[in-house]
């Protein structure tokens, strides 16, 4: 494997961030938005990056627009896992009009739409999206006795949170349910105590995902993505996003990509050369997350392990 032992002698600097406080001196700055895959990613770059190339890395924790208007004014560095076309408008904002970032081409495929688990699916003979709008359908998903069901719609921050306020809407079921916001940990916990429990839930789902490994779920039935009845706008581009929006059919086929910062190919080309080149699949990244998430291993040393049982596939990131 190629090995560049040589340190670089000009270091980019990171800025202070608030959310993260001041990031020490580093080549590069790896930003980390708040969900499983993509910190197993972050930590795998980190790994390769500094193994082979001599880099000193770090990781910075940041919601996605700070990642990007960072990677922007040279703060951070990568983003490792940008989902289209959830951030359409900050890849837009960034890669298209002001290429002050790069998309590296080798998306990840990955589905988004609501679910429950088998066991609720059998006792409510819940089947589609839609069937929520029913009054007594949503009956069956009111843990506090306010009328309305409860449905877990994604963690504060995220873009798809938003699109499935704009879905809520659209169904007609953000007149039966109560539209949940609460970070991914407690939200697949309240998932494992449903199981437990034989409680009903329904809750947002997506892969890749360690979570179709640990329970058996279902996927709700929607009418297929069309591109006319899918007007999605987020709140940085208009005020009046969840008005002007209409979103009631199935998500598209999602991707993910990695995203740096385009400073990188003349401040670091090696790193640059080796992030457009990266390339994962679904299954590998779902494992990677039931192996940090489920079987608890530890981020930094899972990374080292499958950097050093994954030679073939990491050589050519540095082709």
């Amino acid at each position: 494997m190629k090995k560049i032992s040589k340190k670089l002698t000009a270091p980019l600097v990171a800025a202070t961030l608030g959310f993260g406080g001041v990031a020490q001196a580093a080549d590069m700055v790896i930003g980390v938005p708040n969900w499983p895959s993509v910190a197993v990613t972050a930590e795998v770059l980190k790994v390769v990056l500094e193994d082979n190339l001599g880099l000193e890395v770090e990781l910075q924790n940041g919601t996605n627009p700070v990642v990007f208007e960072a990677m922007d004014s040279g703060s951070m560095h990568v983003h490792p896992e940008v989902w289209l076309p959830n951030q359409s408008n900050l890849n837009n904002t960034y890669v298209k009009e002001k290429g002050s970032v790069v998309m590296n081409p080798n998306g990840v495929a990955a589905f988004q739409g609501m679910c429950v688990t088998k066991g609720t699916a059998d006792r409510t003979g819940i089947k589609k999206l839609s069937d929520l709008t029913n009054p007594d359908m949503a009956a069956n998903f009111d843990t506090d006795g306010d009328g309305l069901g409860e449905i877990w719609i994604g963690a504060p921050g995220w873009a798809s949170t938003n699109v499935e306020k704009i879905r809520a809407k659209s169904y007609g079921y953000a007149e039966t349910m109560n539209l949940k916001e609460m970070d991914e940990t407690l939200a697949l916990a309240e998932v494992d105590n449903a199981v437990a429990q034989d409680q009903d839930i329904v809750f947002f789902c997506y892969t890749p995902h360690h979570m179709f490994a640990l329970h058996e779920l279902v996927i709700l039935e929607e009418p297929k993505y069309d591109a006319a009845k899918w007007n999605v706008i987020q709140p940085t581009d208009d005020p009046e996003w969840l008005e002007k929006s209409e979103a009631g059919v199935a998500w598209d086929l999602a991707y993910l990509h990695i995203h740096y910062a385009s400073a990188l190919e003349t401040e670091l080309p090696e790193a640059a050369a080796v992030l457009s080149k990266v390339k994962l699949d679904t299954d590998t990244v779902s494992k990677m997350t039931f192996a940090l998430v489920v079987e608890k291993q530890d981020p930094a040393e899972f990374a080292r392990n499958w950097v050093a049982e994954n030679q073939d596939t990491v050589e050519n990131w540095l082709k």
